[in-house]
């Protein structure tokens, strides 16, 4: 039956997937197909069972199937599917946001993070009327043209980092630089700044791996850009509600102009956001002359979801909880030599290196041959991790003690 579906899947689909890293071809071995999930479990097509520690690349923080989620789920679907016109669910959604992240005073709702980040440039653009774009080498930002240049995640095994089909002319607007370097950054804006719009950052990046940020750089950043007149970008599509009711903006106390949201304020649902200061947000159509659209964007369902598991995260023992699991984790593997292990909050990294690893190039000297070794027998021994060494892992509220206990106890098994 198996290889029937893969057959099937290949006939059907570009590569048998509609996500690359689904391939599962960074680490040498045939896909999943899934069956179900429930709570911090999955279950493939022949039943086989699997700690999750991927949880659908971070959007379920509150793990598979939440009863709260499935109730409300199923209390909205009695009113209708999608308007396709502005409805309460969104207001509400809307208004939870705002309140819990201060530098958003207008949103608005799309339905991905890639379209989250593609507006959220053009509206940078717009308000700059400037055309160049500073990011970072290993920082993904969804697969619009100008941002896929030194990007991380799916495409970090494409020479260049980038992808056919994108026009110069498009890319010599964009800027890569590595990560935690700030000379570099504040040598390069001083020679760009007149033409530069924005600077745009996953503050902690996690598509690289598990990257943390040096301990000024966010801070020197912020006052780079405003000493410029450049906007502040923070794309925290993985990273907003993942650490505090917030983003990680809250727990820095660092003002973005401009945020991208998306993953856990879905509630499992595709989804996607922007917001920032009023000023910039009333540039978006129909205010001012920045079009941006979408029929299915505020979907009342996906809001229905969004709010639940909002209003849940509202308890903050669940962030202490849940990072009193990842610091078990970290006390036990760190022990183990020619590993270094990266987390925060509920987010993690096997890097395989006796060295810290601080941007891009460093995870790129990382022994990749010995993950996937480590990779596919924590996958035989029924632990389901993110199969690239370029994506993070997640812990989500469902994740028992049990369960972390049998991960450091494999992992360990695994890596000696």
């Amino acid at each position: 039956m198996f290889k029937l579906l893969i057959k099937k899947a290949d006939n059907l689909l570009p590569g048998g997937v509609d996500s690359p890293v689904r391939a599962f071809k960074n680490v040498g071995c045939a896909p999943l197909y899934i069956k179900k999930a429930i709570g911090s479990k999955i279950y493939d097509i022949n039943g086989k069972k699997y700690i999750d520690f991927c949880m659908s690349w971070g959007a379920e923080i509150l793990g598979h199937g939440n009863k709260y989620v499935i109730k409300c789920i199923q209390k909205n679907l009695k009113n209708g599917i999608n308007f396709g016109l502005t409805n309460n669910n969104e207001l509400e959604l809307a208004d939870i946001i705002k309140r819990a992240i201060p530098s958003i005073e207008l949103i608005r709702f799309v339905n991905s993070g890639t379209e989250a980040v593609m507006s959220t440039i053009r509206l940078a653009r717009a308000f700059t009327k400037k055309d160049k774009i500073i990011k970072f080498d290993g920082c993904y930002h969804g697969h619009s043209d100008s941002l896929l240049v030194s990007a991380g995640s799916g495409v970090s095994g494409i020479i260049n980092a980038s992808s056919a089909g994108i026009p110069y002319d498009i890319i010599k607007n964009t800027i890569s630089l590595p990560f935690n370097n700030f000379y570099l950054l504040k040598e390069t804006i001083k020679k760009n700044y007149k033409k530069t719009a924005a600077v745009i950052v996953e503050p902690i990046p996690a598509n690289m791996g598990l990257i943390l940020p040096e301990e000024n750089f966010l801070y020197e950043l912020r006052d780079l850009t405003k000493k410029y007149g450049i906007l502040l970008i923070f794309d925290e599509i993985i990273t907003g509600f993942r650490f505090c009711f917030g983003g990680v903006q809250n727990l820095l106390n660092i003002e973005p102009d401009l945020t991208c949201l998306g993953k856990i304020i879905g509630g499992g649902f595709p989804i996607g956001a922007f917001g920032g200061k009023k000023e910039i947000m009333k540039m978006l159509s129909p205010l001012g002359s920045v079009y941006q659209a979408g029929t299915f964007s505020g979907n009342p369902i996906v809001m229905s979801a969004g709010i639940t598991v909002l209003k849940i995260l509202r308890k903050q023992d669940i962030y202490e909880k849940i990072s009193s699991k990842i610091n078990f984790i970290a006390k036990e593997v760190r022990k183990l030599k020619n590993i270094f292990f990266s987390y925060f909050g509920s987010m993690f990294t096997i890097f395989f290196t006796d060295k810290k690893v601080k941007n891009f190039d460093d995870v790129k000297k990382c022994d990749f041959k010995r993950y996937k070794r480590w990779y596919l027998r924590m996958l035989k021994d029924g632990l389901f991790l993110p199969p690239s060494q370029f994506e993070v892992s997640f812990i989500s509220t469902a994740h028992n003690w049990e369960d972390i206990e049998k991960f450091v106890r494999i992992t360990i098994k695994n890596l000696k």
